[in-house]
């Protein structure tokens, strides 16, 4: 599915969300306006039908991620729950925040509505509460699947963590068909014995898209080495990202294909565990969990692939560097950081 803001829509018809904006979904050739399905995001390369599991903990579900051809009855997806990979740091912290937004955004024909969600949530052990916090993840649709990209730390210390889920979700049509979106949740968690207990649930809200866009937005949005999850395609639709991470995005797409995860919704405010405010929510930065197919956190991908790519990501602009390893030189002596946090993914910040 083309992600390029120039393309027209077709014209849409809603699905309400319960307290929430209104999700608009197009006719059966067309796509959701408020984000796209994940995966390239130029318009020559749809997200593949047969994508297969890979390293990192990313699940697959075999099956369509775009919405369905005008006239054809597509198979609704069943995806695989999300498991953790090789390397993850504190493996059930995420996995215990991932259960609850699988059960929230997935359900069975007629399993639609909070009260249905509450119940789900519940069957997990913890507060049904938190169904009511799932804002976009409850359209008012007959059914639901959801498949999560991936599962990325947003801040993890010792007795608190801020868990990224990355998702996309498929929404039944009017006619049964399914028809992709997705969101990005920030899933807050506290310590506890014997799993983590989940406390709070903060989903994307990127905004409305943009009357019109510059250069460097439209251009990643049409780049095919650039893989965005359907909340950062709404986010840079939006308008509201910084020219600064944009061209660095491109400049990196001259020598990786990457996958980001977070840019600017979905992303705790503040930098986790202190009181300074975050570059992600102004629009300053974005986060990559996998290059050139290889996931930041498996130890088995080469550790000077991620480190040319933290270096390149410096070169092109960034003042704020942080991945799985403290990286020596740099312009200013705090350009590259490391810490618990980063062992999953690669960090780019940048001045406006």
């Amino acid at each position: 599915m083309s992600t390029h803001p120039s393309r027209p829509f077709p014209p849409p018809s809603p699905l309400h969300l319960p307290g929430r904006r209104t999700v608009l979904l197009a006719g059966l050739g067309g796509a959701l306006t408020a984000c796209s399905s994940t995966g390239r995001s130029g318009p020559d390369n749809p997200s593949s039908p047969d994508s297969q599991s890979s390293p990192g903990g990313q699940s697959s579900s075999g099956s369509p991620t775009g919405s369905p051809t005008a006239g054809v009855s597509a198979a609704f997806p069943a995806p695989a729950a999300w498991q953790p990979g090789p390397g993850e740091l504190q493996p059930d912290v995420k996995l215990r925040a991932v259960q609850v937004v699988e059960a929230i955004g997935g359900w069975p024909p007629g399993g639609q509505g909070v009260a249905a969600a509450r119940q789900r949530v519940a069957a997990l052990g913890v507060d049904p509460g938190l169904a009511d916090q799932g804002g976009p993840l409850l359209a008012d649709a007959p059914r639901a699947a959801l498949e999560v990209v991936y599962a990325q730390y947003g801040g993890l210390l010792a007795d608190s963590a801020s868990v990224l889920v990355v998702c996309r979700q498929w929404l039944a049509g009017p006619d049964g068909a399914p028809v992709s979106t997705g969101s990005t949740v920030d899933v807050r968690l506290s310590s506890g014995s014997p799993r983590w207990s989940v406390t709070a649930l903060h989903p994307a809200d990127p905004g409305a898209v943009a009357a019109t866009l510059g250069d460097p937005a439209t251009r990643v949005l049409a780049q095919p080495r650039i893989a965005l999850p359907p909340a950062a395609v709404a986010d840079v639709r939006s308008g509201q990202v910084h020219d600064a991470p944009l061209t660095a995005m491109l400049a990196l797409a001259g020598t990786y294909d990457f996958e980001v995860s977070v840019v600017r919704s979905g992303h705790p405010l503040l930098v986790f565990g202190t009181d300074r405010r975050s570059d992600h929510p102004q629009g300053r930065a974005f986060d990559t969990w996998r290059i050139d197919g290889r996931a930041v956190v498996d130890p088995a991908t080469p550790a000077e692939l991620v480190d040319s790519f933290m270096r390149a990501a410096a070169a092109a602009g960034s003042y704020n560097v942080g991945g799985p390893r403290q990286l020596s030189g740099g312009a200013t002596a705090n350009q590259f950081f490391s810490d618990t946090t980063h062992h999953d993914h690669v960090h780019a910040g940048f001045r406006a």
